[in-house]
């Protein structure tokens, strides 16, 4: 009997894979199985039927000739390989974008061959990653992209802007911005809301910006029922899509802002007592719907609103489609030339926004392109800033009670004083009663104080909390210049 006979069939099977695969962990203590000179890899715990690492090894021996083995026995020999491959040097793996050696980001294209866009501080390139640079992880929502055409010249930014309804130039911009963000690996960004009429196009339009980063078979969903979902949904994908919101819960609320500027979700293992899960997720996020109601103010320096206009011919689905499918590879060529150029473009951080990395890659089109969008985005802040105001009696009534102060001058009372003084004023002289949802506390209505803080201060009201010998107080202050609005002196 030959020697090689005589070996158990685990140990046959952990040479075949550890000749054939690399093994690695990540931070977490995941370990993956990448094939050798192929840049995606798989987890080795996935016992899915399609695409584990397990039926890939299975099929790798059968092809080879090395034989078919029972289920222990690989079982057995990938058991070991786990086991070894957590002494190995961790290796993070990443979804559709990752950051890459020398400044270089790339773009997973989704395709077999591994084949996936190498965008560089002087241009852009196609080729299959270095494994030790880059280890893609593809899921069932990982969709493939076409070979993006060089050389354009901007025409495939013409023909998107042509398929969508955008209302202004100002929509056009800040949605080439937030695409631009999309092929940024570490880089925050707002998440577009489209808004617009019936008729408007904005689940169309939606779709569209979605299969430019997603491919064709990227789609928008309904929001999930429990946060516990669609954490699940977002991280097991790039960009996030929401068809038709009408109303947002607070709970649905906050993951979103988890989502937009990243968080971790952990819980408990399958099948353990101790050990536990890791989830950590930061991705674009794009929402459609005519109006969501109540917008709480954490959200919407969050949002970019994007609005768009009924058209004036219609089209068949039909026909579309296949229009876009034949345009995004030139769609895609003119996205990458122009991330290229504004990357490169100098343009100061603006300092006074929240999310100042978007903000800062908006100066950064508007010096590539000359297009407005700082300008734009400041607007929409506005605008939310506005919708938060008219959805909120508090805020209101704050701001109405501010425009009788004296320019420069400070009233400082506790909350409780603050909260009476208020119910006066919203109350009038007719004692109207109060809204549902009204602070009963001094307490509550001090932490929706500071919700509403930001948005307070965007229309000159400057709110502080402080301390003295005896007490808490609540300090509110408009400074001088600060106009007052004739419609809120004027309001109830």
């Amino acid at each position: 009997m030959a020697d090689d006979e005589k070996n158990p069939a685990r140990e046959v099977i952990a040479e075949y894979a550890q000749s054939h695969f690399r093994y690695f962990r990540t931070a977490d203590g995941t370990v993956y199985a990448q094939r050798n000179g192929h840049p995606v890899a798989r987890p080795m715990r996935s016992q899915g039927t399609t695409g584990s690492h397990r039926q890939e090894l299975m099929v790798g021996m059968f092809r080879d000739g090395v034989g078919v083995f029972n289920g222990t026995a690989i079982k057995e020999a990938l058991d070991l390989i786990e086991a070894l491959a957590l002494y190995e040097e961790t290796q993070a793996v990443h979804i559709r974008v990752a950051p890459g050696f020398d400044g270089a980001t790339w773009l997973d294209l989704g395709r077999d061959d591994g084949q996936s866009v190498r965008i560089h501080p002087t241009g852009w390139d196609v080729l299959a990653p270095d494994p030790r640079e880059v280890c893609w992880r593809r899921t069932q929502l990982t969709g493939e992209l076409p070979l993006p055409v060089k050389d354009t010249d901007g025409k495939g930014i013409d023909r998107l802007l042509r398929l969508c309804n955008f209302a202004t130039a100002e929509a056009e911009c800040l949605a080439l911005a937030w695409l631009i963000g999309c092929l940024g690996p570490t880089v925050p960004v707002p998440a577009p809301f489209l808004t617009g009429p019936q008729g408007a196009g904005k689940s169309t339009g939606g779709r569209m910006l979605v299969r430019i980063i997603e491919g064709m078979s990227g789609d928008l969903r309904r929001a999930p029922k429990d946060e516990e979902n669609l954490i699940t949904a977002v991280a097991a994908g790039w960009v996030t899509a929401l068809d038709n919101l009408s109303h947002l819960t607070p709970d649905l609320s906050d993951a979103m802002c988890c989502i937009v500027t990243g968080a971790e979700n952990v819980k408990r293992s399958l099948f353990t007592d101790g050990d536990v899960f890791r989830l950590s997720y930061r991705r674009p996020l794009l929402m459609t719907g005519i109006d969501v109601g109540v917008i709480r103010p954490d959200l919407a320096e969050r949002l970019l609103p994007l609005r768009l206009e009924r058209p004036r011919t219609r089209r068949t689905e039909a026909e579309l489609w296949a229009d876009f499918a034949e345009a995004l590879p030139v769609i895609l060529g003119s996205l990458l030339d122009l991330t290229v150029r504004v990357r490169a473009a100098q343009a100061d951080i603006p300092t006074d926004l929240r999310m100042a990395d978007f903000a800062h890659l908006c100066a950064q089109l508007d010096a590539a392109t000359g297009f407005g969008a700082l300008a734009a985005y400041r607007a929409s802040l506005d605008d939310l800033n506005d919708d938060v105001i008219e959805g909120d009696l508090l805020a209101q009534t704050v701001l109405k009670y501010a425009a009788v102060l004296n320019e420069g001058a400070e009233q400082r009372m506790t909350s409780a004083e603050w909260l009476h003084a208020l119910t006066a004023l919203y109350s009038g002289e007719e004692c109207r009663p109060l809204p549902k949802g009204w602070p009963t506390t001094g307490k509550v209505f001090s932490d929706r104080l500071k919700r509403l803080q930001p948005t307070l201060a965007a229309r000159g009201v400057l709110i502080d909390w402080g301390r003295t010998k005896t007490a808490r107080y609540i300090e509110m202050v408009r400074p001088p210049g600060t106009p007052t609005d004739p419609e809120q002196e004027a309001a109830f």
